[in-house]
């Protein structure tokens, strides 16, 4: 797929899925104070952030190293998404667990919450298809850390004025538009597979 910014930034915006990341932020926070907890989500989202920035930078070499092809990470990148998707649409049922008291760092909330494999993978795909447009993929990125940071920081407020309805919702119409994009994918990299073999 030849992907633009704007088309870049909707992908990554859907894949990190800040509205489905509420309620797991909402419990993972519970136990900090409520003064804290902005001060919380930036540091979490600038750490994922940097992640996501670092494998924009090593995902040629990482590629190398591993002996992948672009086609493959493309097909892989298709599958994940897919699966994403599905949870997306349909939610496994919840599990209520007991964080321990105190701050997260990194784990859970920077990873796997925003920069999950399918994330890691997506970059690493923009990058491998188009390395010339690397700032433009920066920039996508760094959009789409403030719309995560923007909508995790006002999230009660949201849940409030919106509802829950109103998140689930949007968070199933998401994953729909995710499970279009990864059969997309998965479709140019079987074309192009197939294209190769004739």
């Amino acid at each position: 797929m030849n992907y633009t910014f704007a088309s870049a930034t909707i992908l990554l915006i859907l894949i990190t899925d800040p509205i489905g990341n509420i309620p797991i932020f909402a419990n993972a926070l519970k136990h900090v104070a409520p003064e804290r907890r902005a001060r919380v989500i930036l540091r979490e989202v600038l750490i994922a952030f940097l992640l996501l920035l670092t494998f924009m930078f090593i995902g040629e070499s990482f590629l190398r190293v591993m002996n992948l092809s672009a086609l493959s990470l493309q097909i892989g990148g298709g599958v994940i998404l897919f699966l994403i998707a599905l949870r997306m649409i349909f939610p496994p049922p919840k599990v209520e667990t007991d964080e321990p008291p105190g701050e997260p760092l990194i784990v859970p909330l920077a990873i796997p919450a925003i920069a999950g494999p399918s994330a890691l993978a997506t970059v690493l795909l923009l990058v491998s298809q188009a390395p010339e447009k690397r700032i433009e993929w920066i920039a996508a990125l760094c959009v789409t850390m403030t719309v995560s940071a923007v909508v995790l920081v006002l999230a009660e407020r949201i849940q409030r004025v919106a509802g829950d309805r109103f998140v689930v919702a949007l968070e199933r119409l998401m994953g729909l538009v995710l499970v279009a994009v990864s059969i997309e994918m998965m479709l140019r990299g079987i074309k192009t597979f197939a294209s190769q073999l004739t």
